[in-house]
């Protein structure tokens, strides 16, 4: 058997992964191995990890090489895997993807106390970094997943999602951030604002875990023909004009190559739901709108096209210093509220070199074809690349 090295390893996804794994080529073991050296030679610079585990990592890795060789068949057989600091590994989510065979690597990091705002990630070693600029934020809350999968160091990290802490670092960091339906997982939270969900480099990958996790069939072919509505700001959100365009001009390239595909614009008015999130947070159902939150508006456009269409946030990536009076969630905490399954892709970059993310949302229980859809988005063009290996 050729050994691969850890920097082949790093450029492959987590379906890749497993495969290689299960057909004997690679061996767990050395797909973990390779990922802890590539943590041990990256993350110092990087700091998306609170805690590694070479020792439990190593051995979970050997008892998937023996139940491969025994015949069992493992989804993710073999799959470095990150998981959130504040979940680790007893999750509903990470404890499915581990029986299918990912083995978890270490935690990865979340905001620290100190600040009201989350788009951030904090180690014992000092502030997560923007793979992409070392100047800028990753994102929040779940920072080290984004980093981790932007990196290289893993192909898959686990998530959550209350406001966008999945999408938001996803857009930073040049990623695929999926927030399923609400309701598929448990919620993390008392006001089931928060949705489990996976960090990776694909579609595919997204795909790969909803059938793990949330026991979905396989992804089916698009339709013949898409409709995606675009709304730059759902009718209330003070969205950059330089990220509006990137992300538009995404979407003009995927109409344009991919056939059946159509983008139309649309006057799409939701109400600001800062309210009606705050109340579903505090519980304080006398505050404006009792922390209900049903737009008509949103479901009569998608009564109308298959996806709604948006840049992930209306801001690029601020620095360390945090975003100021800018509220990154804007774009995506509606869907928190609606329930709607919601995903980010990699858009390009702003004229700063910075990632810029769009998202898609689809109807309740739409998540199959939201995955779908994106995976044509994937072959429009070559949007994964990985950010550079040094400052």
């Amino acid at each position: 058997m050729t050994r691969r090295t850890d920097t082949d390893l790093g450029s492959l996804g987590a379906g890749e992964t497993a495969d290689l794994v299960r057909s004997g080529r690679v061996t767990a073991v050395e797909t973990v191995r390779a990922a802890l050296e590539r943590i041990d030679r990256d993350d110092p610079r990087l700091r998306a990890f609170t805690e590694v585990w070479p020792g439990s990592a190593l051995s979970r890795a050997a008892a998937i090489d023996r139940a491969v060789r025994r015949g069992e068949v493992l989804p993710l057989a073999g799959v470095p895997l990150a998981v959130k600091a504040s979940e680790g590994i007893s999750s509903v989510q990470a404890e499915r993807l581990i029986a299918a065979g990912a083995v978890p690597v270490g935690a990865a990091s979340i905001p620290g106390p100190g600040t009201d705002w989350r788009t951030w990630g904090d180690t014992p070693r000092g502030r997560t970094v923007n793979p992409w600029c070392s100047d800028l934020s990753p994102g929040g809350s779940s920072a080290g997943s984004a980093v981790a999968v932007a990196a290289g160091l893993v192909p898959m990290a686990t998530a959550s999602d209350g406001a966008g802490s999945t999408r938001i670092p996803a857009a930073w960091c040049g990623v695929v951030g999926y927030k399923p339906t609400n309701g598929l997982l448990p919620a993390r939270d008392r006001a089931r604002l928060n949705s489990g969900g996976p960090i990776t480099r694909s579609p595919a990958d997204a795909d790969l875990y909803r059938r793990v996790v949330l026991g979905g069939p396989a992804v089916k072919a698009p339709v013949t023909t898409l409709r995606a509505g675009w709304s730059a700001d759902l009718g209330f959100a003070d969205t950059d004009p330089e990220i509006a365009r990137v992300a538009r001009d995404r979407l003009r390239a995927w109409e344009e190559r991919v056939p059946g595909m159509e983008v139309v614009d649309v006057t799409l008015v939701l109400p600001d739901p800062a309210s009606s999130w705050s109340a579903r947070r505090s519980g304080d159902a006398s505050a404006r709108h009792g922390g209900r939150y049903a737009p008509s508006a949103l479901a009569a456009l998608l009564s109308e096209v298959d996806l709604l269409a948006t840049p992930t946030t209306p801001n690029p990536p601020h620095g360390h210093e945090g975003p100021g009076g800018t509220m990154s969630v804007d774009l995506t905490w509606a869907f928190n509220l609606t329930g709607h399954p919601a995903l980010s892709l990699p858009a390009g970059f702003d004229r700063n070199g910075a990632p810029v993310g769009v998202q898609l949302v689809a109807d309740h229980h739409r998540d199959g074809d939201l995955l779908a859809a994106a995976r044509t988005f994937e072959d429009v063009g070559a949007l994964f690349s990985a950010p550079p290996s040094d400052d």
